[in-house]
């Protein structure tokens, strides 16, 4: 049996170890090469996803920090805006007059007469909100309220008489072209109070804007007891607010326009309950988010509401971006007075005297 074989050369301990260290770094330079084309990879997939974020958004991200914000959103503008910190030149007197000709003025100005006596409000409606029952009788004096919403040009008259801020979605103080005969928006409870008081008014109770709504018979709508969506501007439909007189077959039985769909309206009133009413109380308690505290609940960025002693203010009407059915004229939404969103709106009332 032949026994020889081949004999590999040996290698020194020195050759061995550069070996080990050659073939350990080729392992670290190949598992870093990996990490770095993942890492590109990831960081390509992110910038597509970016760029289509950007393509589908309402708004120019470039613009963000100048974008109207509505109630509930950021409060960049809204600060800025509450504190005057940009000085915007506005209308003159004589700007804000010429915005509409000395008929349009009588008519954006017109007050209908409410007479006196009892009427129904709320409703006992079984798919209502807690907050809009029950059902009963209101007395009201004779008043006067506004056949339409205050629109932006009224607005304007407002604001370059008296220095007040102007809404914050006007750009440099003004209003955008094409919607002067629109219901003003962005504005809040006191904003609202503020106009009233100006033009020698004052904001409706919610008895008289529900009184003049809907009547004397209770019906659920200024109309009737149908929704009938050609009769007012509501759910997306048209997707913005639309000038006042838009929907004539909307009218109250005394005639008043827009109490249905467009803006939501704030009335004088804060939101408590009626009497009998068996909602729960803490829904009338205007509540503030209280920040999470535990490092594990700001992970999971969870917050409660708690109630305080302030009050919301109340809102009728519904608007352009309600459900159809929170346009009944019983049905009660609210807000913090301070709040201001593109889909709130006001009207006036008036003493009848003599």
């Amino acid at each position: 049996m032949n026994t020889n074989f081949i004999r590999r050369p040996s290698i020194s301990k020195q050759d061995a170890e550069t070996r080990r260290r050659y073939l350990g770094a080729t392992l670290v330079t190949c598992i870093v090469l990996a990490f770095i084309g993942g890492t590109i990879h990831v960081l390509k997939l992110g910038s597509i996803r970016m760029q289509d974020m950007r393509a589908r958004i309402a708004y120019d991200d470039q613009e963000e920090k100048n974008r109207v914000r509505a109630a509930g959103e950021e409060l960049f503008v809204q600060t800025e805006h509450e504190y005057q910190l940009k000085h915007s030149r506005t209308y003159s007197v004589s700007e804000a007059e010429a915005l509409q000709t000395e008929a349009q003025w009588q008519e954006l100005d017109t007050m209908i007469e409410i007479p006196a006596g009892e009427f129904i409000m709320g409703t006992d409606y079984y798919r209502a909100d807690p907050q809009d029952k029950p059902e009963h009788k209101a007395t009201l004096h004779a008043f006067k309220i506004d056949k339409y919403p205050v629109t932006n040009a009224q607005y304007a008259r407002f604001v370059a008489a008296t220095g007040h801020r102007p809404p914050l979605h006007w750009k440099q103080g003004k209003i955008p072209e094409g919607i002067e005969r629109h219901p003003v928006t962005m504005i809040n409870w006191y904003d609202a109070k503020a106009y009233a008081k100006w033009a020698g008014k004052r904001l409706p109770t919610e008895a008289e804007w529900e009184r003049a709504a809907r009547g004397t018979d209770g019906r659920r709508w200024p109309w009737g007891n149908t929704m009938d969506p050609l009769r007012l501007n509501t759910y997306y439909q048209i997707g913005s607010t639309t000038e006042i007189g838009s929907f004539p077959s909307g009218a109250s039985p005394d005639g008043v326009l827009g109490m249905a769909g467009n803006v939501s309206e704030w009335v004088a009133d804060d939101f408590l309950p009626y009497s009998g009413s068996e909602a729960p109380s803490d829904l009338f308690k205007a509540k503030v988010p209280q920040l999470p505290v535990s490092p594990d609940e700001r992970s999971k960025r969870i917050a409660d509401f708690v109630s305080t002693d302030e009050r919301y203010k109340v809102m009728r009407g519904g608007s352009w971006k309600s459900d159809p059915f929170s346009t009944s004229s019983y049905h009660r939404n609210f807000a913090w007075p301070q709040a201001a969103s593109d889909f709130f709106g006001f009207r006036c009332a008036q003493d009848v005297t003599g």
